[in-house]
Parts: C-alpha cells; structure tokens; sequence
C-alpha cells in the first residue's frame, strides 16, 4: 500500500544555482536553497522514496504527460536563461511503474495522460533545481509531471492531482509530492536595472502573493480554490498555476483544512513571488 508523506509548493528560480557560483550574487538565495534542502530532510525522515514533481516548465499542448524513464542522466542548459544556469550536471533514478500507474489512473478517471519512457525526453529546470538541492546523493527516485498545461481547464488539473493521490496510495512507494512554480509570475522589464533580480516587478502582485499566504497560513482553502482561476489570471501565474491545482487536488481541494508550515519566507526574484511552503498530509 502506497503513501503521500509530504506535499509542498516550493521555488525553482535558477538564481539558486547562481547564488552557488563565485561572483557578486554569491549567497543571494541561500534561503531557499536552504529551504529545499530542509524539506529534502523531511523526506528522508519519513521515509519518502519517490518525489514527484509538477514541473511549470515542461509545457504540454495536449493531455497530461509523466516522465518516468528509469534514469536521467545529463548537463543541462537553460534555453531560457543561459547565464543563469549552464552546464549543470545532473544524474537520478526514475520509478517508471509509479508513473505508468498515475498515467493509467488518471486516464481511468477521464483525465488522458500518458506516461513517457523515452531517453531523450529530458528533465525540465522545474524538477532538475530542487532535485540538486533535494537529492544529491540520488537517494529518491524522481517522477517529473507536465505541468505548464497550456490548454487546460484548472479543474482538469484538479481532477489529474485527486487521480495522482488514488495512483500513489495504490503502488508501493513512499512519495512526496512538489509543486514546483512561484505564485505571481511577471518577469521585469527587458532591460531593467541588474538589481531588480531582487524585486516584484507590480506592486499589486506583491500584495496578493501576501493575501493568499495569509490564507494558506489561516487553512481558507475555500476563499483560496474560489479565488485560484482569478489569482492565475490577474498574476500572470507560471504554467497557469496548473502545479497548484494539481497539488490541492491531490489534498482535497477546498475540503483540505490544514494550514501551511512556511519554510522558506515571501521573497521576490527577478519580478516574480515566490516562497517553499509544506502543506501537511492527512
């Protein structure tokens, strides 16, 4: 009998992995590299052997796509920001029957997903940042999930992350489950000042990243599921925030009635909000 021990939404910025590198922004995201590994801790304490990982970067068109090879292996580039991450190994075991279960379940329940063995399809900066931080020493198997779901309803999602938990209490693996993406996601300005790294790029997204913390914080899942489609819409959210939907489907949507432990606080990086938050299992 399979287990959910662990769910969270937590960040992915690649300024992470330039807070490693020598340089003036050496030490900038210490916090939530700290974060990650904290709740890759938390993992291991409760005897995790699985993390799947909804990744707002790999972007999908149709259905819903689970990547379970059994090994990734690579040096990865970011198309998308090469100065902020290049030539960043990478090496992890997959649990392909995990994910050729939550393909099965999903689509049982009319959700169409598809699960991907294919040695070429690679692993995403979503999965591969938190992973580094995670899972260094190869110690869970990863699932990575599509999750910039360009052309879905959020409720399919909702749908995807309730046929997930019934995929994950059916197998024999221990998982925890992260919703990687930030809250509001409106990247600065091209050409904006080198300083702006460190900032919101609207003010009025900064204020409801801090309202939606708050209700998180107070266990409101009813005000917050009313609210996600909007949240998404008037916050440019990553991937549609089809991460966060997954994710409170997985916990029961609006009947979940927990609050939120904050590991890493509220920050902002490059315009957009982001925070390392565990919402507790029941």
């Amino acid at each position: 009998m399979g287990k959910l021990s662990l769910a969270a939404k937590i960040t992915h910025v690649p300024s992470m992995y330039l807070s490693e590198l020598p340089g003036k922004h050496q030490g900038c995201r210490e916090a939530a590299i700290a974060g990650h590994r904290e709740i890759g801790r938390r993992c291991r304490e409760l005897g995790v052997d699985t993390i799947v990982v909804a990744d707002v970067h790999w972007l999908v068109n149709a259905g819903y796509h689970v990547n379970c090879n059994a090994h990734f292996e690579g040096i990865y580039t970011s198309n998308e920001l090469p100065h902020f991450i290049k030539d960043m190994a990478y090496a992890y075991d997959g649990n392909p029957a995990l994910g050729r279960l939550i393909a099965s379940t999903a689509s049982e329940q009319g959700v169409m997903t598809r699960a991907h063995e294919i040695a070429s399809l690679e692993l995403e900066y979503g999965t591969l940042v938190p992973m580094r931080y995670m899972n260094a020493d190869r110690h869970f198997k990863v699932v990575s999930v599509a999750a910039w779901c360009a052309w879905h309803q959020l409720d399919e999602s909702r749908r995807f992350g309730a046929a997930l938990r019934e995929a994950i209490e059916a197998s024999d693996a221990n998982v925890a489950f992260l919703a990687s993406g930030s809250l509001s996601h409106r990247f600065n300005d091209n050409n904006s000042p080198e300083e702006s790294m460190h900032q919101i790029s609207r003010e009025f997204f900064r204020q409801v990243d801090l309202r939606v913390v708050e209700l998180w914080k107070q266990g409101d899942w009813t005000a917050f599921c009313r609210m996600l489609p909007e949240y998404n819409e008037h916050c440019i959210g990553e991937g549609g925030m089809h991460d966060t939907a997954m994710l409170l489907g997985l916990l029961g949507w609006d009947r979940y009635d927990q609050s939120v432990e904050i590991v890493t606080d509220y920050f902002t990086s490059s315009g957009t909000g982001q925070i390392n938050a565990i919402f507790p299992v029941r």
